[in-house]
C-alpha cells in the first residue's frame, strides 16, 4: 500500500530556497491566527522509521513557525510517574492549551506498534487498541483539538543508507527505536499501514510522507499542516486526506503517474498469449475447488482506456452461467435510499460464480470525490469501509482482482474522437466524458489516493498499461490466471 509515496520526489536546492518565504508565511498566517482567536489547540503526531529524517523536519517547522506558541514532547519508556497511571495519562498532561500546537514524538501509537511488531499483541488486542484511540481521538476532536498524523515512508534501501550515515557520525542514535530499525523495516511497514488504514479518520487524518529528498519532505509536511489550520480556520470540517497535489511547483507523483505506458504487444504474441489464457481461465473455472471459491473484478480506469474490451476477452472462455458483469452507473433513486455499498452487497455473487464490476464501490472516492457528490467526510472515511467490505468477501473465500486501466491524455483525446467518427461506437462518448477530461489532473490525484488507500493482500490492485489495448488485455488476463492459481 501507499505506492505513491514510495516514488523517488524530488525538489531541487534552489526551487526551494525561493519557496522557503512563502512556507513560511503560509505557516505563520495561520498559526498567528490561533493564537489570537483561541478557537482551537493543534496537536502534531510525527511518526514513521528511523532514518526517515523526522526530527530534521520537525527543526524545520521551529524555523518557519513562531516557536514561542510551539512545544515538543518526545515520548520514550514512561517513567515511574507515568507508569502508576493509565496509558494515556502523559498525553493528557501533555496537551496544549486552545490557541497553541504540540508537536509528538513517540506518540500513543507507539506502545501498540511495537507490542504488535513484536508478537506481544494477537490481531484482535491490536485492533481493540487501535479502537481506544480512535475514540481518543474523536474526543479531542470534539473538544476542539486539531489532531494532525505524518507517517514518514522510506523504501528499505534508503532507510539503509540513513541509518548508516547515522551510525558513521554517532549522531542521534539515541532516537533510534529498534521496532522501526532495519531488521524490523518489513513488519514496521505493514503494522504501520495497518494503524493509518485503521485510524486516519475525519476528526484525525493521517498524512503519508515521502522521505526520500529531505527538501521535497520538509515542504510537503509545511504545506500539508498550513492547508490544514487554514481550512480549520475557515470552517471547522474536516481536513484534507493527502498532501497538496503541487509542493512548490513540484507535481505530487502517485502510483498513478508510475504506471509504463509504453508497454506493448505484437499480434502475434497477442493471439498465443490471449489463447493460452483463456484457455487457463476456462479449464480453472470449471474446478471443483473453484466451485468453492468464486470471484470478483473491479475494472476501473481512464475514460476510454478499453475496460469493456477486456471484460469482453474475460469472459469469451467462460460458462455464461457462472459470470455476471454489471455496468455500474450514476445510484437509482432507490439506491440513494440506501447506504451506498447497499447496491454492490446484493450483486455478490454465490460461490463458484464470477461478478465482474464495469465501475464499482470506487466510484465513492472517484467521481462522487471530484465531482462533490459526497462529502469531504463521507468519501474520506470510504477508504476504511471498502477495505471492510472487500476483507469480509476475502474472508468467505472470494478471491478479488482490481484492475486500474491508464492511457495517456493524448491517447484518450484520439479514443475520443475515433468515437465520435464511429457511427456504433458514438454511443460510447458523452457530454460528460468531456467534462471529465477538464479535471485530468484531480481524478489522477484521486485514483493515486485510492491505490495508496484500498490496495491490500486481499485485495491488490493492478495497474495496467492500456495505452496498447493488446498488452492490456493479456495483462487482465494473465493476472486473473495467476491469482485463481496461487489462491486454488
Amino acid at each position: 500500500m501507499f505506492e505513491s509515496a514510495r516514488l523517488p520526489q524530488k525538489m531541487d536546492k534552489k526551487t526551494f530556497k525561493k519557496l522557503e518565504p512563502e512556507i513560511r508565511e503560509s505557516l505563520l498566517a495561520p498559526q498567528l491566527e490561533i493564537v489570537e482567536n483561541k478557537k482551537f489547540s493543534t496537536v502534531i503526531l510525527v511518526d514513521g522509521l528511523d532514518g526517515a529524517g523526522k526530527g530534521e523536519a520537525v527543526a524545520r517547522l521551529y524555523g518557519w513557525m513562531d516557536a514561542r506558541h510551539l512545544s515538543c514532547n518526545a515520548y520514550g519508556e514512561p517513567m515511574e510517574e507515568a507508569r502508576l497511571r493509565p496509558p494515556l495519562w502523559r498525553y493528557w498532561r501533555d496537551l496544549p492549551a486552545r490557541g497553541e500546537t504540540a508537536i509528538v514524538f513517540g506518540s500513543w501509537y507507539q506502545k501498540p506498534l511495537r507490542d504488535r511488531v513484536y508478537n506481544k499483541l494477537s490481531d484482535e488486542e491490536f485492533s481493540k487498541e487501535l479502537e481506544r484511540i480512535r475514540n481518543f481521538e474523536d474526543m479531542l476532536a470534539n473538544e476542539d483539538v486539531l489532531v494532525l498524523k505524518f507517517w514518514f515512508l522510506l523504501p528499505k534501501e534508503d532507510q539503509e543508507r540513513r541509518l548508516e550515515k547515522i551510525k558513521k557520525k554517532n549522531a542521534a542514535r539515541h532516537v533510534l527505536s529498534d521496532w522501526a530499525a532495519l531488521k524490523n523495516h518489513s513488519s514496521a511497514s505493514e503494522v504501520g499501514e495497518k494503524i493509518i488504514l485503521e485510524t486516519s479518520t475525519g476528526n484525525a487524518p493521517w498524512f503519508v510522507i515521502p522521505s526520500q529528498d529531505a527538501e521535497y519532505r520538509d515542504s510537503a509536511l509545511a504545506q500539508t499542516l498550513a492547508r490544514s489550520m487554514k481550512l480549520k480556520l475557515a470552517d471547522g470540517e474536516p481536513r484534507t486526506v493527502s498532501a497538496p497535489p503541487v509542493i512548490g511547483g513540484v507535481k505530487r507523483k502517485t502510483a498513478i503517474d508510475a504506471i509504463d505506458l509504453s508497454a506493448k504487444l505484437d499480434r502475434d504474441d497477442y493471439e498465443k498469449k490471449r489463447e493460452k489464457y483463456q484457455n487457463t481461465l476456462s479449464d480453472i473455472s470449471d474446478t471443483k475447488a473453484f466451485s468453492k471459491r468464486g470471484m470478483i473484478l473491479v475494472f476501473q480506469g481512464n475514460d476510454a482506456a478499453g475496460k469493456g474490451g477486456s471484460i469482453r476477452r474475460v469472459i469469451r472462455p467462460l460458462d455464461p452461467r457462472i459470470y455476471k458483469v454489471h455496468p455500474i452507473s450514476a445510484p437509482t433513486d432507490e439506491e440513494n435510499a440506501h447506504p451506498y455499498l447497499w447496491r454492490f452487497w446484493r450483486r455478490v455473487p454465490r460461490r463458484g460464480h464470477i461478478a465482474i464490476f464495469d465501475r464499482s464501490w470506487y466510484e465513492r472516492v472517484l467521481v462522487e470525490r471530484v465531482e462533490g457528490f459526497a462529502s469531504h467526510e463521507d468519501w474520506l472515511r470510504a477508504y476504511n469501509e471498502i477495505n471492510d467490505f472487500e476483507n469480509e468477501l476475502a474472508d468467505f473465500g472470494y478471491i478479488i482482482c482490481k484492475f486500474w486501466l491508464a492511457i495517456s491524455e493524448e491517447e484518450q483525446l484520439k479514443r475520443f474522437k475515433a468515437r465520435e467518427d464511429t457511427i456504433y461506437k458514438q454511443h460510447k462518448i458523452t457530454d460528460e466524458d468531456w467534462r471529465n477530461r477538464l479535471k485530468w489532473d484531480q481524478y489522477a490525484i484521486a485514483a493515486g489516493d485510492m491505490v495508496d488507500r484500498t490496495s491490500t493482500h486481499y485485495a491488490p490492485w493492478t495497474l495496467v498499461s492500456s495505452e496498447n489495448k493488446r498488452h492490456a488485455r493479456v495483462e487482465v488476463l494473465k493476472t486473473i490466471c495467476k491469482r485463481l492459481e496461487e489462491e486454488l
